[in-house]
């Protein structure tokens, strides 16, 4: 299989040759030349499977021509063993018809941990296969960092820059960041939000020079090998709620468009989706863009579900090609606009985008209703990115299909917040109760380009 860029321009690249990439060298995103299907007796099989037999039959067709079935098995068995619930991803119901998927039983207690844990052994097969190094660049609003961070600490083969914005996430997010002592990994506070870190992130990546002279690789969610780990979840979950013998429904809180892009590429591989609902907070420029309104960018307004609170939404280029009947120069274009704050989406477009996606705005007082509401009505407590989801799916599903709010962090991770909506202070696991006791590793930076790169040399020549 082959993976090709969102902007048309770059070299056809396998799937371990796209991973390690990252970002496409003109600037686009990768994706499969071509979505392999599964049939729905395939699909039916499923059932009853574990987490990670799921994970290798769903994954296996992209990934075949790069690592065997005993590398890529072996993969996926040492990503999951740490994770504190068997099935991975369990399912708790909310209220009749809707179901609550539960995706932070990882390590750091957020859904980046599905992908991440996952690519951080993908990328140790490679390089020990290749013999080579890499210097891995991500920007993080609260929860990428901290799972790449505990993905890649200690391998030696890999150097890590985690970029977050300073101030702008919560303390749990900041101290998973930075009380690893692992000499490898290293988180870095930028002076800006998170569109700065990611701008700068996707700026490395383009000057070719520092890119090639450091080994430049990324774990954003512009590494497609992080979307695709996404996509097993979208399977377990509808199988569990009897598919392909009828459609399931999804709503999913995001901000980078990389969690419910995923949900796009499992519709596309046969999953019988009804809904793939966008859940925004009030910096909803994706609900904006998907009613009719353009996409163009405003101020980032902090709020309460920090890892939302995205102008510049990444994976939505993925969607824009496919709704541009992958055309890449449309995309390139689209992309020029957005430089100077957005730009409108054809007709055509908005036509296929509105086929697929579906979406929706929660606001801070209805953040902390939902998470009020939810706890007295079905017992769960829900942090605030899963309380916007929650909120939007309610508006949007069908009494008659399958709802499934993608459940994105633990409430621990926003105790100030889930406290002050619910009363109720959310507990770290027993295994995390330490976290405020670690002593703290951080480098705060200006946001300029030139100052980042150097940082970086640096650090890697010492």
């Amino acid at each position: 299989m082959k993976f090709i860029s969102t902007r048309g321009q770059a070299p056809e690249l396998t799937f371990e040759e796209a991973m390690l990439t990252g970002l496409a060298r003109d600037g686009g995103l990768y994706v499969p030349a071509e979505i392999p299907t599964m049939s729905e007796d395939e699909i039916a099989a499923l059932s009853g499977l574990s987490y990670e037999e799921t994970a290798f039959r769903v994954m296996w067709p992209f990934v075949s021509e790069s690592f065997s079935e005993e590398e890529f098995r072996g993969c996926i068995a040492r990503a999951y063993e740490g994770f504190g619930h068997v099935a991975r991803a369990p399912l708790k119901q909310l209220a009749p018809n809707h179901f609550l998927l539960e995706l932070f039983h990882g390590p750091t207690l957020a859904f980046k941990d599905f992908a991440m844990q996952l690519i951080g052994q993908l990328f140790q097969v490679a390089l020990k296969r290749r013999g080579e190094t890499v210097t891995i660049v991500g920007a993080t609003s609260g929860d990428t960092g901290s799972a790449a961070i505990e993905a890649f600490r200690g391998l030696d083969a890999v150097n890590v820059f985690i970029f977050f914005p300073h101030g702008r996430v919560s303390e749990v997010q900041r101290r998973q960041m930075t009380t690893p002592q692992d000499a490898n990994v290293h988180a870095l506070a930028l002076d800006g939000d998170f569109d700065d870190c990611q701008a700068r992130v996707k700026d490395m990546f383009n000057d070719f020079d520092f890119r090639d002279g450091v080994k430049l690789a990324g774990v954003n969610s512009i590494n497609f090998a992080r979307v695709l780990a996404q996509v097993v979840y979208y399977f377990s979950a509808a199988v569990s709620l009897g598919a392909p013998g009828r459609k399931i429904s999804f709503t999913v809180p995001t901000g980078n468009f990389g969690d419910i892009f995923a949900g796009y590429i499992a519709k596309q591989m046969g999953l019988p989706i009804d809904q793939l609902v966008v859940a925004t907070n009030q910096n909803d420029i994706l609900h904006r863009c998907l009613s009719g309104q353009g996409y163009y960018k405003g101020d980032t307004i902090p709020s309460i579900s920090p890892s939302m609170d995205i102008q510049v939404s990444s994976n939505f280029e993925r969607a824009l090609f496919y709704a541009y009947g992958q055309d890449g120069a449309a995309v390139a274009q689209l992309m020029d606009e957005l430089k100077s704050g957005g730009f409108d989406v054809s007709q055509g477009a908005m036509q296929a985008l509105s086929e697929t996606y579906a979406s929706g705005r929660c606001s801070e007082d209805e953040t902390m209703s939902t998470i009020r509401s939810q706890l007295a009505n079905s017992g769960e407590l829900l942090c605030p990115h899963s309380a916007v989801g929650a909120k939007v799916a309610e508006e949007r599903r069908d009494a008659a299909t399958p709802m499934v709010t993608l459940a994105t962090a633990h409430p621990a991770k926003f105790p100030a917040a889930v406290e002050d909506a619910s009363g109720v202070h959310p507990p770290l696991p027993p295994r995390m109760a330490d976290l405020y006791d670690r002593s703290e590793r951080v480098t705060r930076i200006g946001n300029d380009l030139a100052t980042i790169e150097d940082h970086i040399r640096k650090t890697i020549a010492n």
